[in-house]
C-alpha cells in the first residue's frame, strides 16, 4: 500500500478548516493502512516562522507522520526533470499572454467555459521571437483532450475541463499543477485528501500524471497507476456562507487558545462535523467510514464561551 498526505502552504497559521482536512486525511490513510506524509507547499508563498507553527499545530491535534517532512522547495531536481521530459517530447510550448489578454480573447469553437483558448499554442519562431522581447514565457501543456474523469470517493466520476494549463510560470517557478503531480508520484502518495474548492483542478492533474508516467518520468502511485486515489472534502464556511479563513476571527489554534478554547475540544468538535465521535483520534479512526461523510459544507459559527473562567 502506499502512502497519503496533507501539504499544507506555509502562508500562514492553519485555521479550523485546514485543520479538519488534515484530520480527514489521517483518518483515510490511517484507516486504509497507508503511510501519512506531510509536505510543505513552499514554492509560492511562505511566511517566516509559519512551517514550525503549523507542524506544531498538527502534532497538537493528536496527527503523527513517517518520515521527515518534505519541502518543494527541496525538490527541484525533480521537477527539472518532468519539465525537461515534456520539452524533449514536443508538449509545452512558450505563451506570452496575460491574464487581460487570456480573458479578452475569443473562445475556441466547442471549447469549454474557462479553458486556455489557445492564443500562442501555434506561434511562428519570428512571433514568438518579438514577444519574448516584449515580457517572459510561461510554459503550457499541449494537451490532446479537452476533458478528462476522474473517480472520487465522494463525488463519483467526476469530469473536468482539461485544456492548455500551465506548469512553469513566466518567473520560472514551476506551477502548482506540476509541482503536486511531481511531489505525489515521487513520494509514492496514491490518496489525496483535500477540500472540494480543489475538485475542478484534479482533471488537469489526473491527465498530467498519466502524461508523465507514459515518458516513464515519474513511476506510478503505490496503487499501481498514475494516478491516485482522491477523495475531495467539503470545506468549512463562516456565518455568512463564505470559506472560512483565518480573518474571520477566532479559528486558529492559538486563538482559541487565548480564548480559553483548549486543543481536546477543537479537535473533538471537528472530529463530531464529520459525523465522528470526539475524544481521542483512535476512538474516530475506529468507526470511521468514508461513506459516511457529509457532502454539505460545514458552516463554523464559533464555540460556547468559557464559563467560570476567564474574563
Amino acid at each position: 500500500m502506499g502512502a497519503g498526505r496533507y501539504a499544507p502552504s506555509p502562508s500562514g497559521e492553519l485555521h479550523l478548516g485546514n485543520l479538519r482536512t488534515a484530520l480527514l486525511a489521517w483518518l483515510f490513510a490511517r484507516s486504509t493502512q497507508r503511510d501519512f506524509l506531510v509536505r510543505v507547499e513552499d514554492l509560492d508563498r511562505a511566511r517566516a516562522g509559519a512551517e514550525a507553527v503549523q507542524l506544531a499545530d498538527l502534532r497538537a491535534i493528536g496527527l503523527d507522520w513517517e518520515g521527515p517532512v518534505v519541502r518543494q522547495t527541496e525538490r527541484a531536481e525533480g521537477f527539472r526533470a518532468a519539465i525537461a521530459a515534456l520539452q524533449e517530447a514536443g508538449l509545452l510550448y512558450e505563451c506570452f499572454c496575460t491574464r487581460r489578454d487570456i480573458a479578452e480573447a475569443p473562445s475556441a469553437p466547442h471549447a469549454a467555459p474557462g479553458a486556455y483558448p489557445g492564443t500562442c499554442r501555434n506561434l511562428t519562431g519570428s512571433e514568438r521571437t518579438r514577444r519574448r522581447a516584449e515580457r517572459p514565457a510561461a510554459l503550457r501543456l499541449r494537451t490532446d483532450v479537452d476533458r478528462f474523469t476522474i473517480t472520487d470517493v465522494l463525488h463519483g466520476n467526476y469530469t473536468g475541463v482539461v485544456d492548455d494549463f500551465v506548469v512553469v510560470r513566466n518567473d520560472g517557478v514551476p506551477a502548482y499543477n506540476l509541482a503536486v503531480v511531481v511531489d505525489d508520484a515521487l513520494q509514492g502518495i496514491d490518496q489525496v485528501v483535500r477540500g472540494d474548492d480543489l475538485l475542478p483542478s484534479t482533471p488537469r492533474q489526473a491527465h498530467l500524471a498519466t502524461v508523465l508516467a507514459g515518458l516513464g518520468t515519474v513511476p506510478a502511485a503505490g496503487s499501481g497507476s498514475a494516478i491516485p486515489q482522491y477523495a475531495h472534502v467539503p470545506l468549512v464556511l463562516n456565518a455568512d456562507g463564505k470559506r472560512l479563513a483565518k480573518r474571520d476571527g477566532s479559528v486558529t489554534l492559538a486563538q482559541l487558545r487565548h480564548d480559553g478554547v483548549g486543543v481536546e475540544q477543537v479537535r473533538s468538535v471537528l472530529l463530531e462535523s464529520v459525523g465522528l465521535p470526539g475524544g481521542p483520534l483512535a476512538r474516530a479512526l475506529e468507526v470511521f467510514d468514508p461513506a459516511r461523510l457529509p457532502r454539505e459544507p460545514w458552516v463554523f459559527t464559533g464555540f460556547p464561551a468559557p464559563t467560570g473562567g476567564m474574563q
